[in-house]
């Protein structure tokens, strides 16, 4: 059975022996176990052994990603490692050769792929209190990634996903369709076909020269910086993939687009971007059109992965929050 067409929990209950007995895929110690810490696109198992050792599992979801982008995702993983752009996690490399790695399970029809990172100490920034310093150093990490890609030789055949009008809005959008979103209902449903709309009209003036619309991490929220004495981590390039460079911000607001602090955040963002990286008024002046494209690619997401715990929690209130929303940026430019 497909892992789509089951309840989470079965799903889960599969996904769990896969990672245990895939375990033997790699050269780990001996009494090694995986145990789930997460659970989005792909879960995500904590591997411990007896012995102190830790690593970090991630079991990807069926039909995501193919072996060749996972490929290129450890390619500017471990570029932007090595050129000291920023510290990212390491990963281990198969028994067979290969960093990934692919298992199949009794009671799953697909084969999964699933990369071993090595396990990274730290914390992420707390989230309760005031966040500029955060969003600062996010501003000035993204910026540093930006400028790598532009002089980054990229392996060829390149593959990555791509976060556009025409994948979260197309006629085969990456997410789903938002308009299948749990509370989408006549009262909402008209302010967001508006917004859609201009959405795409000014992304499409806006353009995709490249250095506006490259590679790009995709989802650089505070969640994915790890801190300790050693300094800032990196981490969860799953989603990096071509996108414009300000949707890094739109990325690092997720869920919280209508948090009061948020224009503060944003400042603090801008300027620690601006440290590294030139962005003129005009791109500035932009950003909250790439924020609304993230929150409806959030809506859609909600809707295409209603299963599991963190969409059903978002729901409630999360359509007609995006439509109101909409409305304000629509009424601010006019």
């Amino acid at each position: 059975m497909s892992g789509t067409d089951m309840p989470l929990e079965q799903l889960l209950g599969y996904l769990e022996t896969l990672a245990n007995q895939s375990l033997a895929l790699w050269d780990v110690p001996e009494g090694a176990t995986a145990r789930l810490i997460n659970v989005s696109e792909n879960a995500t198992y904590l591997v411990q052994a007896p012995n102190g050792y830790k690593a970090i599992l991630r079991v990807h979801r069926e039909n995501y990603h193919s072996h060749r982008a996972i490929e290129c995702e450890l390619a500017w993983l471990e570029a932007l490692d090595e050129e000291k752009v920023v510290t990212t996690p390491g990963y281990f490399v198969g028994k067979n050769g290969d960093p990934i790695q692919e298992g199949r399970v009794n009671g799953l029809d697909d084969p999964r792929y699933m990369v071993l990172f090595h396990f990274v100490e730290g914390s992420a920034p707390d989230e309760s209190g005031d966040m500029s310093d955060g969003y600062e150093e996010l501003g000035a990490i993204a910026a540093r990634c930006h400028n790598h890609v532009l002089n980054w030789q990229k392996p060829d055949d390149f593959e990555r996903l791509t976060w556009d009008s025409d994948t979260v809005f197309g006629a085969a959008p990456t997410w789903g369709n938002w308009r299948d979103a749990p509370e989408v209902d006549a009262t909402v449903k008209p302010v967001l076909e508006q917004v859609e709309q201009t959405i795409r009209e000014r992304l499409g003036a806006f353009g995709k020269a490249p250095d506006r619309f490259n590679l790009i991490h995709a989802d650089m929220r505070l969640a994915n910086l790890l801190t300790d004495g050693h300094g800032t981590r990196l981490i969860d390039f799953d989603d990096c993939g071509w996108g414009w460079f300000l949707y890094d911000f739109a990325a690092a607001i997720s869920f919280i687009e209508d948090d009061p602090r948020i224009p503060d955040l944003k400042a603090a963002w801008v300027r620690g971007y601006r440290s590294v990286r030139t962005m003129s008024d005009t791109e500035e002046a932009e950003i909250d059109t790439f924020v609304m494209l993230r929150r409806m690619a959030l809506l859609a997401w909600i809707g295409s992965h209603i299963e599991a715990p963190e969409p059903q929690e978002l729901a409630p209130g999360f359509a007609a929050t995006t439509a109101r929303l909409g409305q304000a940026w629509m009424d601010r430019i006019g």
